[in-house]
């Protein structure tokens, strides 16, 4: 464990409470614990993760003007739900792109997990997409993927990031409450 890891793993828990909350700093304190998770992750050769994370650095952007500008009013996104169609279709892109960016891993770098770690990439990013635009179903699936990163931490030996993913499920577990309550989905 190092300082740095320490510092991101503090600001991602500050991030997630934030979002939890719905207080749109979530977003640019996301954005500098993911810049900072890019330099972790080249370090322990977990090159899809460290792509994630510059690619989280454009989602955090984009996020925060949603939460902020976005939505019909342009006054801010609320939480809404996905149809069945469109949940399918996005997993269904997380799945492909995880497929996808798993065979470049392993074909062409030294990943350390290139399967394991493209499929938490690709449905990460779709996790990510869902929480940038207020879908309450970015709550279940940041739970499945948490879970999934736990274990892969611990096995990379990042064992304060375990923990920070541990943390970030029950969090998400926390979310999944919070939004379902949230007014704007009754009306």
């Amino acid at each position: 464990m190092s300082g740095l890891e320490l510092f991101a793993a503090t600001l991602g828990v500050i991030a997630v409470w934030l979002t939890v909350k719905q207080n749109p700093w979530c977003w640019p304190i996301g954005l500098v614990m993911v810049l900072l998770y890019s330099w972790i992750f080249f370090e322990v050769k977990l090159y899809s993760d460290m792509l994630l994370q510059v690619i989280y650095a454009g989602l955090q952007l984009y996020g925060w003007r949603q939460w902020t500008r976005g939505g019909g009013s342009h006054q801010g996104r609320k939480v809404t739900r996905l149809g069945t169609p469109r949940v399918v279709r996005d997993l269904a892109l997380g799945a492909v792109g995880s497929l996808l960016l798993g065979a470049a891993m392993a074909h062409w770098t030294d990943a350390a997990q290139p399967w394991l770690d493209a499929a938490l990439t690709g449905f990460s990013l779709v996790a990510q997409w869902w929480m940038a635009q207020k879908r309450v179903q970015c709550w279940p699936l940041w739970i499945a993927v948490d879970v999934i990163f736990v274990g892969l931490f611990l096995y990379k030996g990042l064992y304060l990031t375990a923990a920070l993913y541990a943390l970030f499920t029950l969090l998400a577990v926390h979310g999944l409450r919070e939004w379902r309550a949230d007014p704007a989905l009754r009306t």
